[in-house]
């Protein structure tokens, strides 16, 4: 019976060369894509590229929509705020008589005070 003879450096080296060239060979050994296939790939590619910018550009017009609609609520929320204001300074100032009108009103004041002691 044969004594196991373990491989040296030598040997290990050769057969890493072998099994190199025999890869190098298998790759250079495979076909070339199919035209076909190429053409099916870029058509997949461009719709998956297409797909992609159309949902780019609907979150883009979504986002403006919304900074838009930010916008008029602001705008609502200001109009809203300055009509309350001007509201409020309409009920509490005190409307603007001429001399002749507050003395008509000293004069009613009087007349009714006047009636009501003669009532007494």
């Amino acid at each position: 019976m044969p004594r196991y003879n373990e491989p040296g450096f030598n040997d290990r080296r050769a057969a890493a060369e072998k099994a190199r060239a025999a890869a190098l060979e298998k790759l250079k050994a495979k076909p070339a894509p199919d035209p076909a296939v190429l053409a099916e790939r870029a058509a997949r590619a461009a719709e998956k590229e297409a797909a992609l910018a159309a949902k780019r550009e609907a979150a883009k017009a979504a986002r403006e929509a919304e900074r838009e609609a930010e916008l008029a609520e602001k705008a609502a929320r200001k109009r809203e705020e300055e009509e309350a204001a001007a509201a409020e300074a309409a009920r509490n100032s005190k409307p603007k008589l001429s001399d002749e009108e507050k003395k008509a009103i000293r004069d009613a004041k009087y007349a009714a005070r006047k009636a009501r002691k003669g009532k007494r």
